[in-house]
């Protein structure tokens, strides 16, 4: 409790909620403005060797946006370079992305398209890449700046790892401890009401026994 003139501490109580109201309002504030950049809940993806893989990226924020530069990169490891794949830019919701020139453009570049967005509250920039290489393996990461957000910038990164074929999973020795296992409690099951059943016989044998020495 303060010390002071009784009017500054009956004002007290009255200045600190005013102050807990502006904090909770600011990280309210914080939350629903900041840019959020997202490639599924499963960032590793496995494509097998010729096929077309599905590099996915969203972006969703509050306050919409304008002025939105965004781009692919790749690297094959951390500390190698890293190499952007696109370059684009989107003026607000109701346009359509626009490609920007590439630099060193390779053999990569031309395998990768933009996928339409789906016009959800979620900004489609997914890259369809066709006929995967093995070169092709490596982390593939999304950024995206919206200026209105005062250039705020946020990124999300895909895994991708190239394979000849998928490996089938043999499950013959779990399908056989599964029934094995199956087949011992239903075992125990039928042991367990067999003797109720005998229990049972026994018991109603003896009260009708009980009842005739009775009589």
């Amino acid at each position: 409790m303060p010390v002071g003139p009784p009017w500054e501490r009956e004002l007290f109580p009255y200045i600190r909620q005013s102050w807990l109201v502006v904090t909770l309002a600011a990280l309210l504030v914080h939350t629903c403005f900041s840019l959020e950049v997202t490639v599924g809940k499963n960032p590793q993806i496995k494509a097998r060797n010729g096929t077309d893989i599905y590099l996915p990226c969203t972006f969703t924020t509050c306050i919409g946006f304008e002025d939105v530069t965004f781009r692919w990169e790749y690297t094959f490891n951390v500390s190698a370079p890293p190499e952007i794949l696109y370059l684009g830019k989107l003026k607000n919701k109701k346009s359509l992305p626009k490609a920007l020139d590439v630099p060193n453009r390779n053999y990569r570049h031309d395998r990768l398209t933009l996928v339409p967005s789906n016009q959800t509250k979620d900004y489609n920039l997914t890259l369809l890449l066709r006929d995967v290489e093995f070169d092709d393996a490596g982390r593939y990461t999304c950024i995206v700046k919206n200026m209105k957000e005062k250039g705020n910038e946020s990124n999300a990164t895909v895994f991708l790892t190239v394979v000849d074929k998928f490996e089938v999973v043999d499950n013959t020795l779990t399908l056989i401890i599964v029934g094995v296992v199956g087949g011992v409690i239903g075992l125990l099951i039928l042991i367990l009401i067999i003797k109720k059943t005998i229990s049972f016989i026994i018991k109603k044998n003896r009260d009708k026994k009980s009842i005739s020495s009775t009589i």
